[in-house]
């Protein structure tokens, strides 16, 4: 893998099996894209006297970008598609790349657009 971008989602209100749903959707979504993989980011054992899982983890991705040029582009116009088809779920999305995040949630476009482009601009080979 040349560079990974890391996906966390969330989703208000959703439940460890929720969020797994969404990620393999999404998952299933970055697939079709010119990356080198996509994998779900799983949480290892609950640490002791733990009730459950960490919903957290369980909504994650790592996005193999490769060396295509537009790869960080099109995930992000995926994602970002992804996020607009919530069907009325308050959800939001956390990208990181090398310590560098950007989270897209409800925004004005404008505003999504600007950050989405600043993001872009910094991580395209």
């Amino acid at each position: 893998m040349d560079r990974g971008l890391r996906v966390q989602l969330s989703e208000e209100d959703a439940d460890a099996e929720r969020m797994d749903e969404l990620a393999s959707s999404l998952r299933q979504e970055l697939l079709q894209l010119d990356v080198e993989d996509v994998t779900a980011l799983r949480a290892g054992a609950p640490p002791p006297g733990a009730r459950g899982l960490d919903v957290a983890a369980v909504g994650s991705l790592l996005v193999a970008l490769g060396s295509s040029a537009g790869g960080v582009g099109a995930v992000i116009s995926a994602i970002t598609g992804w996020l607009s088809r919530g069907w009325g779920a308050h959800r939001s999305v956390r990208l990181e790349i090398d310590g560098d995040v950007l989270e897209l949630s409800e925004t004005s476009a404008a505003d999504q657009d600007r950050l989405i482009g600043l993001f872009i601009a910094r991580h395209a080979t």
